[in-house]
């Protein structure tokens, strides 16, 4: 793995580690989830033959830190972090940015606020769940995960949001204890994943207490994406149909009459099946 330039950068109520790997035009990593810029390292370095690659923690995340550590999180600032990235590793030039879940979530928003800034966007299985006809049952959903989390803790509410997220029209939805039990497998990582995974555990109270509800309650611009569409790539992971995430991407691409594109795995797909997404990534920015 190549080891990469790092940084720091001074943004509105934060400080942004980043990291910027190979040469090229700008293609601007945004990760979700309770991740970082390891989030990526298993595709990176197959990225930098065509492209500066960069990626980041995202404010609050890892080595990001928050002026105000309580304070509430909205979509608007996180996009607005990833413009003040562009403006600094590309400022001539329109960036390709792809985004994974809530980093998706924030790169359409810097899609709709900031085009100009913008090339392309891959947007993987943002959950937006908000433009679903069942929207309201997700809000209760979500206002149950807080309340868990206020009133039992954080790895109740894990289980809670992974239910959640498993939920299966056809398949009816996964009980908490298979969610229990799922959520124990992922954290169990490989030794050399150990840093990582002690990061993104001690991520886990901020992104189910604050992403949660600041980037699932976001309501997209249709609109304005509408308009966009041509620079606007939705995807979803091959194994994910019938899950949570899947549903608010296929819907947007129907409503905007575009194809979706299935990435290999499911939504963790880009740490799962890296070479295989990797590779599918780099046909997707040059269509």
């Amino acid at each position: 793995m190549t080891e990469p330039t790092t940084g720091s950068l001074r943004v509105n109520g934060a400080t942004l580690h980043y990291e910027v790997r190979g040469q090229g035009p700008l293609l601007l990593l945004i990760p979700g989830g309770a991740g970082g810029a390891a989030s990526f390292d298993g595709i990176a370095d197959g990225l930098t033959a065509a492209y500066t690659v960069a990626t980041y923690d995202p404010r609050g995340m890892s080595r990001s830190t928050l002026d105000d550590p309580e304070a509430a999180q909205q979509v608007a600032e996180h996009a607005d972090d990833a413009l003040r990235l562009i403006d600094l590793l590309s400022p001539g030039e329109p960036a390709r940015v792809f985004g994974s879940s809530s980093g998706a979530i924030a790169a359409l928003h810097l899609l709709t606020a900031h085009p100009e800034r913008v090339e392309r966007v891959v947007a993987h299985e943002p959950p937006v769940v908000e433009v679903l006809p069942d929207a309201r049952e997700h809000r209760a959903l979500i206002a149950r995960v807080q309340e868990t989390l206020r009133t039992e803790g954080l790895m109740p509410a894990m289980v809670v949001f992974a239910a959640c997220l498993k939920k299966d029209d056809a398949n009816g939805e996964t009980t908490e204890a298979e969610a229990e039990a799922e959520t124990e497998a992922e954290i169990q990582l490989p030794p050399q994943a150990a840093a990582r995974a002690a990061r993104t555990m001690a991520n886990l109270p901020y992104f189910v207490g604050r992403i949660v509800p600041g980037f699932m309650s976001y309501v997209p611009d249709l609109h304005r994406l509408e308009a966009l569409s041509d620079r606007l790539v939705l995807a979803c992971g091959q194994d994910s149909r019938g899950e949570l995430p899947y549903r608010p991407a296929a819907f947007l691409a129907e409503h905007l009459g575009t194809e979706l594109l299935h990435f290999p795995g499911g939504h963790t797909g880009l740490t799962t099946h890296p070479a295989a997404f990797g590779a599918l990534l780099r046909e997707a920015f040059r269509a």
